[in-house]
């Protein structure tokens, strides 16, 4: 080999071992600068920074450190919390289909578990927050006329929150919450039965009306649907089933709602069967 080649070769290798070097040290640089600074964090350390930025309102930075919580201590004590408080996060972000979706799965793997009913609770107030419309009744505004699937689907969330976990701190919400709901399902069926009266469709009228006594007797919308009925019966011609309504309103005045008025009447009944039963005894 002439002395030419092998200073070629010999530069060649010079040159390939020194760009090996170089890349190397760029290498170690770039890896150095992505380095996570929460490396070799406790259970505690990484909860308490998440439960921090959660409370300040950074919620992807809080969600951030759940997830590696979650992930670095999965059967740790604070696993199962970074999961509801990451539904939380969301809920509090306005993004209440993740709220809800993360909710579901904690329940699915714990249905029993002492955040079980924190779960729920998410859930049911989340799943308000879907509809804009429901959301904005229970801040006391005035509820617009949309369909009422969220409140009916909150409401059965409410209620297995109630009869799962009676003692649960957050019953005591979750039943005012039903109540609120009720009203506002009732305020709907009102609503709906006056948007048939309105455009002359009568027999739909009562039917929203009559909905409201069978299904929300005891809530404030029951007088207004009785009165729905009463004229929708009397624009039909139908006046005999328009008194007896009328008959229902009057007695309605003195008493506390439908149903007083209902249990009034079959007692009424009972003693007029017993009046003529009484008479033949004491001839």
């Amino acid at each position: 080999m002439s002395f030419a080649l092998k200073t070629i070769i010999k530069r060649t290798l010079t040159a390939a071992c020194l760009g090996s070097v170089i890349l190397a040290t760029t290498s170690c640089s770039m890896f150095k600068g992505v380095e996570d600074p929460t490396e070799g964090w406790t259970a505690d350390k990484l909860y308490v920074e998440a439960r921090d930025n959660l409370n300040e309102g950074n919620y992807e930075t809080a969600r951030d450190y759940y997830q590696k919580l979650e992930a670095r201590y999965p059967y740790g004590r604070y696993s199962q919390q970074a999961q509801v408080e990451t539904a939380y996060s969301y809920f509090k972000e306005g993004e209440p289909q993740q709220a809800i979706a993360v909710c579901d799965r904690f329940l699915r793997q714990y249905p029993e578990h002492p955040l079980s009913p924190y779960a729920l609770y998410i859930k049911g107030i989340a799943t308000l927050d879907e509809d804009e419309g429901w959301m904005s009744y229970l801040t006391r505004q005035d509820l617009s006329k949309r369909d009422a699937q969220a409140a009916r689907d909150a409401f059965d969330i409410f209620k297995e929150l109630v009869l799962r976990f009676p003692n649960s701190r957050y019953a005591r919400d979750a039943r005012e919450r039903m109540h609120e709901l009720v009203e506002a399902q009732a305020k709907y069926e009102i609503n709906t039965a006056k948007y048939y009266y309105v455009r002359d469709a009568y027999i739909a009228a009562i039917n929203r009306a009559e909905n409201v006594l069978l299904n929300f007797q005891t809530s404030p919308q029951a007088e207004e649907a009785l009165i729905i009925m009463r004229d929708s019966y009397n624009k039909l011609g139908m006046d005999d089933k328009a008194a007896d309504i009328q008959r229902i309103l009057d007695a309605n005045k003195n008493r506390g709602s439908y149903d007083t008025y209902l249990r009034a009447q079959e007692l009424e009944a009972a003693q007029a069967a017993a009046a003529p039963q009484a008479g033949a005894a004491s001839k």
